[in-house]
């Protein structure tokens, strides 16, 4: 799978509440499916759907334990996307500060309003 397949599929993955809510579970440690299923109004069936998206995805991946196969979040999707991300970061700070420095220069620019002597008022 090349960058944009990975990007992509991590996104996709993201885009649901539901499991972006398991992979924050997952990121205080490992659990079966039947722990993380417990806060949720849905099947295990339902949970084991949403894992297999997570899975395809690269963001979790399941071990074996005796009869129980823990899952655990894997960082690597997440390190991914979060370089893009940040290549955006970047981008918009730069040009915020851009931004900043032009608007600095157009108030040193502008002249100061002279007050009326006998109301107070601006002119």
């Amino acid at each position: 799978m090349n960058t944009s397949d990975r990007l992509d599929a991590t996104f996709a993955a993201l885009a649901d509440p539901t499991r972006r809510a398991l992979l924050a579970r997952l990121a205080s440690g490992e659990a079966s499916v039947a722990e993380l299923a417990k806060p949720f109004a849905m099947s295990q069936p339902a949970i084991s759907k949403h894992l297999k998206v997570l899975e395809r995805a690269g963001l979790i991946s399941r071990g074996r334990d005796a009869q129980r196969r823990p899952c655990r979040i894997e960082a690597q999707p997440l390190a991914e996307a979060n370089g893009w991300l940040e290549n955006y970061r970047r981008f918009w700070e730069g040009s915020f500060q851009d931004l900043d420095t032009l608007l600095i220069e157009m108030k040193a620019k502008k002249p100061k309003r002279a007050r009326s002597k006998d109301r107070g008022e601006r002119r």
